[in-house]
């Protein structure tokens, strides 16, 4: 058997614009990552970045389903320091920087290796509607 690797030319990426008021993290991260992994592509193949450009705009706008989950849903970090472990609500997230919910929610799903970092730089997020990838000619996504 041979193993196919595809020729992936950044020049042919396309660009996605998704506008996220309204729409459900977690179901909206799931489709977005199967983008940027390229998974909708006929040329997939899973050790290759072959994935295309999105761009989310209104991220303010992000929604989670079940009840009281804005206050159950918690995000942990630590500082690296002796007591250091931090956390922030889903709400409080969605108050100070809501780009954040979209973009650990998709990195979460990635693999967690070097494809995986290369993959998240080609997520784009915004919380207002003004983005500056007009030239790129952005495809509406649904």
């Amino acid at each position: 058997m041979k193993t196919l690797m595809p020729k992936i030319d950044p020049n042919r990426r396309k660009w996605f614009i998704v506008d996220l008021n309204g729409a459900t993290l977690g179901r909206t991260a799931t489709k977005l990552v199967r983008i940027l992994r390229g998974k909708h592509r006929p040329d997939f193949a899973p050790h290759v970045d072959c994935g295309d450009h999105i761009v989310a705009v209104n991220a303010s706008g992000l929604k989670v389903s079940g009840k009281n989950k804005d206050e159950n849903l918690i995000y942990y970090r630590y500082t690296g320091y002796p007591g250091g472990l931090r956390q922030k609500t889903f709400a409080q997230t969605m108050a100070s920087k809501p780009e954040d919910a979209l973009i650990l929610a998709v990195r979460r799903m990635l693999p967690k290796t070097i494809l995986g970092r290369k993959v998240i730089k080609k997520l784009h997020v915004y919380a207002g509607a003004v983005h500056p990838h007009g030239a790129q000619k952005p495809e509406p996504l649904k």
